[in-house]
């Protein structure tokens, strides 16, 4: 398989969300690459993506009764979706010559294809050991850690090659999975920062410091060896190895993934240029097949052209919006009978709230006053929770426990349900099918927060704290959805739980409920329109553009 075209972007991702059957993800850093990759392909960008054949992604859940969970592995078949490639590289690993061959998967767009290379060292020459590396996604120590992100970097760069890829205008990294990959440059480049940083491009997801991938230099230079050059402890960080601080040094462009982020951003690397790119969605992926009809009739061109739903929502007929949205409700609320017992209704406010479950998030604040959640909510409202917890973290765990207990506590009052395994499917119906789309971080934790853009494409509502990318839109069109906590910017270290807490009884109060509830839903559907005018803006295609007018120059 030799390819000559030349690329105008080799993307490296350490996840990809391209099918649920697929775990090749985790969570929102893929489903963003693949949406990525989706309008790389609906715009015509000569694309390639990098990323790895992980044998279990993303793992199956089953919540018991009591609210405890359990875990499985999701098994899955490669060849049922992917084509192997005859190329086989090698990357040093530990001083041992481990293999890497690759899969393709092709996303295609009319003619234009968009091909996905995965990586994969579970093959025929290599030890069991080596062989695992590719096993789990974010799985094992910081070892393992380092070796998968060798093979994604540096057998990345060495892939490309193999196949035929010599002309590529721009190596971009999303996340500091990627960093190795300039290691693999500095070779080919005399070992010069400077031939090697104007073809390099960075994107960084992660406002916490926590997340950013360090490795002590011992470990590092044991399991990298040779391959990290003598001024390492220059371009990626004095005193341990840092990845991001190694992408953005040998980038000529870094960002963040919302406006504020790429204000925190500078706020945690003081010192680096760091621009911002919001997040966008694929437009026609996320909408749902009634909203596609209805946009097909009322917004002719709008897939092709995402920007025509904000120039043109309002011209939306108010029935055949809200017919098309009902569809969807009664969709979404079949499915959670057919899960639960609990009888949910299509004619009440439905509101869903589904993201990993961790404490920046703040997956309990709807709960954190029980008296006043039934006295502003007793009879008038249904809640649809759903969220992976990791095996092992205690938190998250102990979280949907207490939703589980909480939702049979409040039965007589509230109807709450959390739905298990939530994937791209389930995903799906709860963005077309709530009515709210609530979302409660811990401000200047949220990075971007692609779920509600989501939602917005479906007409669902927003009710979010205003961080990520939802400090843009709320400030793009405030009528489009509903703030909770005050307008006034956030400071580092502030918690305002019962502030915010207050804050959303109150609104549901006197705003939301009421408004759901008013005679036809007149005012409900004129706010559902202006949420889908939000995402002429929230798209991957304006997302796309803004890569190659920033990022992607050749």
């Amino acid at each position: 398989m030799k390819n000559q075209t030349p690329l105008t972007v080799a993307y490296f991702t350490m996840e990809i969300g391209l099918e649920s059957s697929m775990p090749t993800f985790a969570g929102g850093l893929g489903m963003l690459a693949a949406d990525i990759m989706r309008s790389a392909a609906d715009l015509k960008v000569p694309a390639a993506c990098i990323s790895v054949a992980w044998e279990h992604g993303y793992l199956r859940q089953q919540i018991r009764s009591d609210g405890t969970q359990s875990y499985e592995q999701i098994s899955w078949n490669k060849e049922q979706f992917l084509k192997k490639t005859s190329e086989v590289i090698s990357v040093t690993i530990e001083g041992r010559d481990v293999k890497v061959g690759a899969w393709k998967y092709e996303i295609r767009s009319g003619d234009h294809i968009v091909p996905v290379f995965f990586l994969d060292t579970n093959i025929v020459g290599n030890t069991p050991e080596d062989r695992a590396i590719t096993d789990q996604l974010y799985g094992g120590d910081g070892a393992m850690r380092l070796k998968q992100e060798v093979v994604l970097g540096i057998g990345g760069v060495r892939m490309l090659r193999a196949l035929g890829f010599s002309d590529i205008g721009t190596f971009h990294m999303n996340e500091g999975h990627a960093a190795f990959l300039t290691l693999e440059l500095l070779k080919e480049r005399e070992f010069k920062d400077e031939n090697v940083r104007p073809s390099c491009a960075f994107t960084t997801h992660t406002p916490v410091k926590a997340g950013h991938d360090v490795f002590d230099y011992a470990l590092a230079h044991k399991v990298v060896g040779d391959m990290l050059p003598w001024h390492i402890q220059k371009i990626a960080g004095a005193d341990a190895l840092s990845m991001t601080e190694l992408a953005m040094n040998l980038s000529r462009f870094t960002c963040g993934v919302s406006q504020i982020h790429g204000e925190v951003s500078r706020g945690m690397f003081p010192g680096h240029r760091i621009d911002a790119i919001t997040n966008g969605v694929h437009h026609v992926h996320w909408t749902c097949e009634e909203m596609r009809t209805l946009f097909d009739k009322t917004i002719p061109g709008w897939r092709e052209d995402p920007s025509l739903l904000a120039a043109h929502c309002r011209d939306i007929p108010d029935q055949e919006l809200w017919g098309a949205h009902r569809e969807a409700k009664k969709r979404l609320v079949d499915e959670v009978n057919l899960r639960t017992s609990l009888g949910f209704d299509p004619d009440h406010l439905l509101i869903a709230s589904a993201r990993r479950v961790v404490p920046y998030k703040r997956p309990e604040l709807l709960y954190t006053n029980l008296l006043r959640l039934k006295e502003v909510c007793c009879g008038r409202i249904q809640i649809i929770h759903a969220g992976n917890a990791h095996p092992s973290d205690p938190f998250s765990q102990g979280v949907i426990q207490r939703m589980v207990e909480r939702s049979k506590e409040l039965r007589d009052c509230v109807r709450i349900a959390y739905l298990e395994n939530y994937n791209p499917d389930l995903a799906k119906l709860l963005v077309s099918g709530a009515d709210v789309w609530l979302n409660t971080p811990l401000r200047l934790h949220e990075a971007s927060g692609t779920s509600g853009m989501k939602a917005c494409l479906n007409g669902v509502i927003n009710m979010s704290a205003l961080d990520g990318w939802w400090v843009e839109a709320y400030g793009r069109d405030y009528e489009a959805g509903w703030r909770i906590g005050p307008l006034a910017n956030a400071v580092e270290g502030q918690i305002h739980t019962k502030i915010d807490a207050e804050d959303l009884y109150t609104q549901l109060q006197y705003e939301v409920i009421p408004e759901y509830y008013y005679h036809d839903h007149v005012r409900w559907i004129r706010r559902m329109k202006r949420s889908i005018g939000l995402m002429g803006h929230f798209n991957s295609h304006r997302c796309v553009r803004e890569y190659l007018a920033k990022a992607w120059k050749r």
